[in-house]
């Protein structure tokens, strides 16, 4: 027997009592927005623009482009009285702009009955999340009179995920000049048509590092032309790694990107004591993600290299992310420190660490940014959320980078936001003497080329400090 929710069902004229009610609870995101634009054909990029979002007229705009007014229809049309309903005529009040997050509560109450006509005046009510009436007033509709039950469509889900965030980032990486660098390892097609994409847009200038044999075959296999590139031949992955390393130091490549070998027998060549790329700093890794459903880039760090990070360590990652902030121009970028929970607790080391942090930028120990924490992951990123818990805060719910207490929960942050929100992230670790790529072999073509212009845009930011 399917369950109840699994039918629609609708409430005939004479089953409805003045008095019933229905509610429905929807939050506006960024995606309700768009595809409200596409379906309407109002795609004037006024409308769906991020900046415009936060202002006044737009808020004005959904306010009185009836997507609250459509909660109303779909309350009216689908729960009370349901399928058969034929919608007549509203009179609403706007009484409170309807804004990006905001959570509506819908109500329609059955306040008037026309035995003659089989019309029903009902009251509607829109509240958020603040429990302040945004939408009031009064809507008619003529009631079924016939019973009707019947499957409950399900409806697909429409996903409007541009990437405009990562291509944004290469528009920025198109002034300047190519970056050299070493590709360690491409013995595989993934990575060697990696590199030849990222040289094709003029982001990079690929010396391949690896075994020539096992190179050439994988060229060959894949059809590409490699004829033009240099190459530096060495015996196996452990060789390329150490050579790529040595060539960064020469100066005879500004940057690395990982090829078919594991991330550790990478990063093993660059952390060596002498020979490697260290410098002052403690090297990490941040990724910038492109959240459709996010307004902005999020950079999340660190996911890959510092497991167990001391207070000391925390600060170089938060340092090294306010830095990429800084080359991808966010002026001054606000920095989430992450926990479970938004209180310092003596219990919770995080938390500690967090209010530590906090300090230290306070006493100008950390610079660039604004540090705020510590904070749980919907604080950090909804503004409902911080407004709800009376978190009074420059960064809460609007964070730019997201700094995790571990490299276990970063990971499982990232692939979190990647296989359950649609997002892509371009990722670059940050700290050693030039930038290193961790590229996947699952990385598709626009996060690889994403990766390759922030290390580039890095590259020359780094320069231009110097």
């Amino acid at each position: 027997m399917p369950p109840s929710d699994a039918h629609i069902e609708n409430r005939t004229y004479d089953e409805i009592e003045v008095g019933d009610t229905a509610t429905l609870e929807r939050r506006l995101t960024m995606e309700d927005v768009k595809l409200f634009a596409v379906m309407s054909g109002d795609v004037n990029p006024a409308h769906v623009d991020e900046d415009f979002a936060k202002s006044s007229r737009f808020q004005e705009i959904i306010a009185h482009g009836m997507w609250g007014g459509a909660l109303i229809s779909t309350l009216l049309g689908t729960e009370l009285p349901g399928p058969g309903t034929i919608y007549l005529g509203q009179t609403l009040q706007f009484k409170k702009p309807v804004v990006l997050g905001d959570i509506l509560t819908v109500t329609v109450e059955a306040t008037e009955k026309d035995d003659e006509k089989k019309r029903i005046r009902f009251h509607c009510l829109c509240r958020n999340q603040e429990g302040k009436t945004v939408i009031e007033g009064d809507a008619d509709v003529l009631a079924p009179t016939d019973k009707v039950k019947r499957a409950r469509t399900v409806m697909p889900q429409v996903r409007m995920a541009e990437r405009a965030h990562l291509h944004e980032l290469l528009e920025a990486a198109s002034s300047p000049e190519p970056l050299p660098t070493a590709v360690v390892h491409p013995v595989d097609a993934n990575s060697l048509r990696g590199a030849l994409q990222a040289a094709s847009k003029e982001l990079i200038i690929p010396v391949l590092v690896g075994p020539e044999d096992r190179i050439q075959q994988a060229a060959r296999e894949a059809e590409l032309d490699i004829s033009d590139l240099r190459l530096v031949s060495t015996k196996h992955s452990h060789e390329a790694a150490e050579r790529a390393v040595a060539l960064a130091r020469k100066g005879e490549v500004g940057a690395l990107m990982k090829g078919s070998l594991h991330t550790d027998e990478l990063l093993r060549a660059t952390m060596h004591k002498e020979k490697g790329l260290r410098t002052e700093r403690r090297m990490s890794h941040v990724m910038a993600f492109d959240v459709p459903t996010y307004p902005r880039p999020l950079f999340i760090t660190d996911a890959a290299i510092n497991i167990y990070p001391t207070l000391e360590h925390k600060a170089d990652i938060v340092r090294n992310a306010i830095e990429l902030a800084h080359a991808i121009e966010i002026k001054e970028p606000r920095v989430a420190i992450l926990s479970a929970v938004e209180t310092v607790n003596p219990k919770l080391s995080s938390t500690l660490e967090a209010a530590a942090l906090c300090k230290m930028a306070e006493r100008r120990q950390i610079k660039g940014g604004i540090l705020d924490g510590p904070l749980a992951f919907d604080n950090a990123i909804s503004e409902s959320a911080a407004r709800t818990k009376g978190i009074d805060s420059r960064v809460a719910g609007r964070a730019d980078i997201l700094v995790a207490p571990d490299l276990e929960a970063a990971n499982m942050l990232m692939k979190q936001l990647t296989h359950l929100a649609d997002a892509t992230g371009a990722g670059v670790v940050v700290g050693a003497r030039v930038p290193i790529m961790l590229t996947s072999r699952a990385d598709d073509a626009l996060t690889r080329m994403a990766s390759c212009a922030l290390a580039l845009l890095l590259a020359e930011y780094q320069t231009r400090q110097n």
